[in-house]
């Protein structure tokens, strides 16, 4: 497998503190998997050697809602805590192992990184058509934005070993999901060789 890199982005999904620390919204649910799997330290060094654009996707609720519409327990639990996800919100920021590495950083609120946004016509102009997709949940925005990705008619890798979910058993589940239903999943060790 040889990737064109002047094609190819890094989607970077839900690295924020609400999502993977204990102190964030989601930290009950997330945070130990997350540590536990090491995946961010990994997911840093794959973002810092794979050397093409960085994109960071941020789930943030902006006065009056934005996008949100509250038609699943999911949004209607974060739709319950906006002042938490307010862009400005200390659980809204990215983690401070990733702060400094954004190309570009984009907020919206939905479960996929390229829905209810203009990331999709961004990637087009500047002819990205292969995305690389790091985050947390794997079974949530990870999931979600794959198979958003694919039905826009992008190329869609999901790194596996930058990905993690509550579980090892559901994190499985979902990678093999992903394998059928987008262009399959990869470790960085596998890119980095292409």
């Amino acid at each position: 497998m040889t990737l064109d890199l002047r094609h190819t982005a890094v989607l970077a999904l839900h690295w924020q503190i609400n999502v993977i620390k204990p102190e964030g919204f989601f930290g009950g649910m997330l945070a130990e998997p997350v540590a536990k799997s090491g995946v961010v330290g990994r997911a840093v060094r794959f973002h810092e050697a794979v050397g093409v654009p960085l994109v960071f996707t941020r789930f943030t609720i902006p006065e009056g809602e934005g996008g949100l519409v509250r038609n699943t327990g999911f949004m209607q639990a974060v739709g319950g805590a906006q002042e938490a996800f307010r862009p400005d919100a200390p659980g809204a920021q990215l983690i401070s192992e990733m702060a400094g590495q954004p190309s570009h950083v984009v907020d919206n609120q939905k479960l996929s990184g390229l829905a209810g946004n203009d990331l999709p016509a961004w990637l087009a102009e500047r002819g990205i058509h292969t995305l690389l997709l790091t985050g947390v949940a794997t079974n949530l925005t990870v999931e979600q934005t794959a198979r958003c990705g694919t039905d826009l008619g992008l190329t869609v890798y999901t790194i596996s070993d930058c990905v993690a979910g509550p579980t090892e058993e559901v994190h499985a589940a979902s990678l093999a999901n992903l394998e059928l239903a987008t262009a399959g999943c990869l470790t960085a060790e596998q890119v980095l060789a292409s």
